[in-house]
């Protein structure tokens, strides 16, 4: 089993399950959250070595999340990529504006997604951009 942590936030359950178990068939150790209040908490108890985030979330968006995670000292170094089924022109620059490592659209690629999962990791680990 990985001891690599990946936090997946998204309010649509089907999403939340269908991510956190194409990563937990890879391996990952998964935490799940329905919004940005709950991820917070699993941010502060758990902190995860990867967040893939919904950016259109309930109450808190996934963007003023990811600002309020780059700008903390204890938890700036957690990778964190986007997610979002609402691609219009310039959300990627939004993403990374906001903090984002990278970006992924919606529908899903899940015979992709774990490979881009561990690019986003190794890169991190060995200090190359993301």
């Amino acid at each position: 089993m990985s001891e690599i942590t990946i936090l997946v936030v998204d309010d649509n359950p089907t999403n939340l399950k269908l991510v956190a178990d194409v990563l937990a068939f890879d391996g990952y150790r998964i935490l799940k959250a329905g919004d940005a209040e709950e991820a917070q908490e699993l941010i502060k108890t758990s902190p995860p070595d990867l967040i893939l985030m919904d950016i259109a979330l309930p109450g808190m968006d996934g963007l003023t999340l990811t600002r309020q995670i780059k700008a903390n000292d204890k938890t700036h170094d957690i990778v964190v990529v986007a997610l979002t089924a609402f691609a219009m022109k310039g959300d990627d620059e939004k993403a990374r504006a906001a903090g984002c490592d990278g970006y992924i659209t919606k529908p899903i690629d899940t015979r992709k997604l774990p490979g881009y999962v561990a690019e986003c990791l190794d890169r991190r680990r060995t200090g190359g951009p993301l």
